[in-house]
């Protein structure tokens, strides 16, 4: 398995915005997983279907909208003055949407499988609302963290709709190693598309067999 100089840049663009975006996801994904489990609000079903939405959606239809979304005349971005689209911050932008609910479905069920009853006793010794989530639920979702962070992190390299969209193909900038394989079958490189296929496929196990070892672990230990 040999890689060119393109292919190679395609892998550190593509490992620079899973990690980047996997970071964004925790950031973000959590206080919003973490809002869906406890609010009593009665439409929090409709804030559950925006964020399951990348789930069903075609990639190329987000990718358009985002498209529209972060060019020039697009009210995203107008702040950026036109620059976030075909650019690596577009695309972080774009990933952290596409991925969210990877992220944000399993922090979620782990928090509402926690139940009131240790935050109350925690309550009771006097601990604060963040020392009752750093202290007690953090510790008790561990292994939907470690799930979401892996899911979020595979399911961003993977995509190739929604960075194509928004982010075309620029080398060392948007071109990714999803993009670097349609290329390659493009100009009937199939040696050369093999080579980054067999990469993400090995990459993907490694990934996921872990995750599945962990987490079968975890169950047996509860």
């Amino acid at each position: 398995m040999t890689l060119s100089h393109d292919d190679i840049s395609a892998l550190f663009v593509t490992a620079k915005l899973a990690c980047i975006t996997t970071v964004v996801l925790l950031l973000v994904g959590t206080p919003l997983a973490w809002w869906v489990a406890t609010t009593r609000w009665r439409l929090r079903f409709l804030v559950e279907a925006v964020v399951a939405l990348p789930l069903i959606l075609p990639p190329t239809v987000l990718g358009f909208y985002l498209l529209i979304a972060l060019g020039p005349k697009g009210p995203v971005g107008w702040f950026g003055n036109g620059t976030l689209a075909f650019s690596f911050t577009g695309l972080v932008v774009g990933s952290v949407i596409y991925s969210l609910p990877f992220v944000v479905q399993p922090l979620q069920n782990a928090f509402q499988s926690i139940g009131a009853a240790p935050l109350e006793n925690a309550a009771i010794l006097g601990a604060s609302p963040w020392d009752r989530f750093r202290s007690v639920v953090m510790p008790l979702s561990r292994p939907a963290f470690i799930t979401a962070s892996v899911l979020g992190f595979a399911h961003t390299v993977g995509e190739f709709g929604v960075v194509l969209m928004i982010g075309g193909n620029i080398p060392g900038e948007t071109r990714v190693l999803s993009i670097a394989i349609y290329d390659h079958v493009d100009s009937l490189e199939y040696g050369a598309a093999n080579s980054v296929a067999l990469l993400l496929l090995i990459g993907s196990l490694l990934l996921l067999i872990p995750l599945y070892a962990f987490t079968r672990r975890a169950r047996f230990l509860t």
